[in-house]
């Protein structure tokens, strides 16, 4: 065996970086595997409806459309308008209507995974039509944001207490 001429920790440090590197690659392929959308309607018709995003980071053309967790539909096209917000062109499987009260929201499917466009369901009886628009709807997510808000909350919470701690000595 080509392990045999290091020596027992080379070998283990060995086996453990390809056991860290395959999982890596099944965690990628099974991210781009999830990634999926639709091609319309088993007779081809679908329609198109519009939702405006102040940011859509990482979400692209080809993207899926899902409502309840099943893919609808996919962004067929991201465009500025007038005031700078996202317009995306979302094209619908027309076996599916959806509420005019329902609200978009642009959700990541994992850390490194793609985006989509979830659509909340409302409780209206009236449906989107053909051309319209998505009212409500919720920006994309930026992990860096994110990840800045957890440590300035964490900042804030440590100079509390150490705050409190100090104005303890003083009593």
């Amino acid at each position: 065996m080509v392990l045999e001429k290091y020596t027992k920790d080379e070998a283990k440090s060995i086996r453990i970086g390809l056991i860290t590197m395959l999982a890596i690659i099944v965690a990628v392929f099974i991210t781009i595997s999830h990634n999926t959308s639709i091609k319309g309607a088993e007779d081809g018709s679908t329609y198109t409806i519009y939702a405006n995003f102040g940011r859509t980071d990482g979400l692209n053309e080809g993207d899926a459309v899902r409502m309840s967790g099943v893919s609808i539909g996919r962004v067929v096209k991201s465009s500025l308008d007038e005031n700078f917000n996202s317009k995306l062109s979302l094209e619908i499987n027309s076996k599916y209507k959806i509420p005019d009260d329902s609200s978009a929201s642009i959700i990541s499917f994992g850390l490194i995974g793609g985006k989509y466009v979830e659509i909340e369901v409302g409780g209206s009886e009236e449906y989107i039509l053909p051309q319209g628009y998505i009212e409500y709807t919720q920006d994309a997510m930026v992990l860096e944001e994110l990840l800045d808000r957890i440590i300035s909350m964490g900042k804030n919470k440590q100079n509390k207490d150490s705050q409190q701690i100090k104005g303890d000595d003083y009593e």
